[in-house]
């Protein structure tokens, strides 16, 4: 058995266990091995089933992020109800953004803001849970563990966990956030990290040379098949094998790494954040399906102009450098920019000058994947403490998702008592993205 180390397995607060190693001939999927996981998408593609190779790139502003000061300010709200930070203009006629996202309004042409994204449950950890899987659950906040499994595990149970191109991981996680993992899907299609030793083990384990003789070894045995089976069916069995083999041998490991990136690419985007969101643009590139990108500090309870001004300014270049980019490539055809956090901030500003946690409306802002941009969908109430027009909930945004990836809405998994679940029950894409 060949080896090749993606992660070292650990697991983490929210229970979710992260994946160890790619291994051609057992990849740790139950019973699949690489190429019949392989065979499987073949089999599948065949059989008219989608095979969409488009991804998302989920930004998450952990902490829960103010839906006023960011992409709602309503100025003509009551001074303790309006952006603190003010308003800037956006090239769509009467759309303004907070007072601190000048370079995100100049590429809002190319986004969407929606104003109508509520949900109920205003803890950190249920309603990170309720945003990154549709569902609800109250028992996350007194410790329990997600019962739902992520969006970026689904399409790694739906797609197969690695590219069968490119060898990419279909989900990879940036760094960590609540309620991200499989769940009940199983530990096999957890995120791959990058970071820490999962980086440093990204290399094969066995030499080169040794590889293409294991490679050629295979080959021999399998042409000394082929010649006493002349249904040819060894012949098709070769061609996974060999695509397995690829996989292992793939470059797509480089897209980690901005030093094959232009460098004047890598300074449009800036540090930090920038380059997070640049590597997650190239991942996708190389064939990756979902990258979950955390940039939390927004559970501003106090002071919360001086928090924005803090806080926002790297949010504001890096998206804004990244939707620029998406158009001008094309990207924007094929890649989904995601920006949500797990709820809103109080409509009220409160003693301290901040805001606290608020569900019935949240934040939420998408750029690309083929979707209808340049536009504000929904409308909050006077004292932006509600929706005005029909609410859009998780479970819309989860469909929406799903649209863009290809995955069918009705798709059921087994769940942890042995039943067919649905992964979406009753959300429906965003009407005015579609």
């Amino acid at each position: 058995m060949l080896s090749f180390p993606m992660n070292r397995r650990s697991r983490d607060c929210d229970g979710s266990t992260r994946r160890d190693f790619l291994k051609v001939g057992a990849l740790g999927l139950g019973a699949l091995s690489l190429p019949e996981l392989l065979r499987a998408r073949a089999q599948a593609a065949a059989a008219g089933q989608s095979v969409k190779n488009t991804s998302v790139i989920w930004l998450w502003l952990s902490g829960g992020p103010t839906h006023v000061e960011t992409f709602d300010p309503k100025m003509t709200a009551p001074s303790e109800y309006r952006s603190t930070t003010g308003e800037v203009a956006t090239p769509i006629p009467g759309v303004t953004l907070g007072g601190t996202f000048p370079e995100m309004a100049k590429v809002a042409d190319k986004m969407a803001f929606v104003r109508s994204f509520a949900h109920t449950n205003s803890g950190h950890g249920g309603g990170t849970h309720y945003v990154m899987t549709g569902y609800d659950d109250r028992s996350i906040d007194n410790g329990g563990l997600p019962s739902r499994p992520s969006i970026g595990s689904i399409l790694s149970r739906s797609r197969g966990a690695n590219n069968p191109e490119t060898g990419m991981p279909t989900y990879v996680r940036m760094n960590g956030i609540g309620a991200d993992g499989p769940a009940f899907l199983g530990a096999a299609f957890s995120p791959f990290d990058p970071g820490g030793q999962a980086r440093r083990n990204m290399s094969l384990v066995v030499d080169r040379t040794r590889l293409d003789d294991r490679r050629s070894l295979l080959a021999g045995i399998d042409s000394a098949n082929r010649e006493a089976d002349r249904s040819r069916l060894m012949e098709g069995l070769d061609d996974f094998e060999k695509q397995a083999f690829n996989l292992v041998l793939s470059r797509s490991q480089q897209a980690f790494d901005l030093k094959y990136e232009d460098p004047r690419t890598v300074d449009r985007y800036g540090p930090g954040l920038g380059q997070q969101l640049l590597t997650a643009r190239r991942l996708c590139e190389a064939g990756c399906g979902f990258v979950t990108v955390n940039y939390g500090g927004w559970d501003m309870h106090g002071q919360i102009a001086n928090a924005m001004n803090t806080r926002a300014p790297q949010l504001d270049h890096a998206v804004a450098a990244l939707v620029e980019d998406m158009s001008q490539s094309g990207l924007d055809e094929n890649v989904l920019l995601v920006i949500s956090g797990e709820f809103g901030r109080t409509p009220k500003v409160n003693g301290n000058m901040g805001r606290d946690h608020w569900a019935p409306l949240s934040t939420l802002a998408l750029a690309g994947g083929g979707l209808k941009m340049g536009q504000v969908v929904g409308e909050s109430a006077a004292k932006l403490d509600v929706p005005k027009s029909t609410p859009i909930g998780p479970q819309d945004l989860m469909a929406t998702v799903f649209d863009v990836l290809g995955l069918d809405r009705r798709a059921q998994f087994i769940n942890q008592a042995g039943r067919p679940v649905y992964m979406v029950e009753d959300g429906r894409p965003i009407e005015e993205l579609v």
